[in-house]
């Protein structure tokens, strides 16, 4: 995994995702979701991509079910990319990199 992908949990989701000053895509996901590994690849490539312009962020989903709840996730993966503390843009299910790239370029 990129070291530009960073874990965040419900404790500093306030400050690393809606306090943020870049656009942020975050990736709700879990351990046992195979789409969600399969698009795991594509989201470092990202990470790597926009650094400096967006932010990439996991939140798992099984130990950080407060944020999960607040957003009404209910299949994974599910992203969604958060501008100025306000959620932009939403991807349900596994896209490729161009789609993603889309998301996060939209909110740029």
């Amino acid at each position: 995994m990129s070291d530009k992908i960073k874990h965040v949990g419900d404790a500093d989701f306030d400050r690393e995702v809606l306090q943020s000053a870049e656009p942020v895509l975050v990736d709700f996901w879990a351990p046992w979701c195979g789409p969600c590994k399969m698009i795991a690849p594509a989201l470092d490539e990202l990470a790597e991509t926009y650094a400096g312009r967006a932010k990439i962020v996991k939140v798992n989903v099984d130990n950080e079910r407060q944020t999960a709840l607040k957003y009404h996730v209910r299949s994974i993966p599910m992203l969604l990319v958060f501008k100025g503390g306000q959620v932009q843009a939403t991807q349900i299910g596994a896209v490729g990199r161009a789609q993603l790239a889309q998301l996060i370029d939209k909110a740029l």
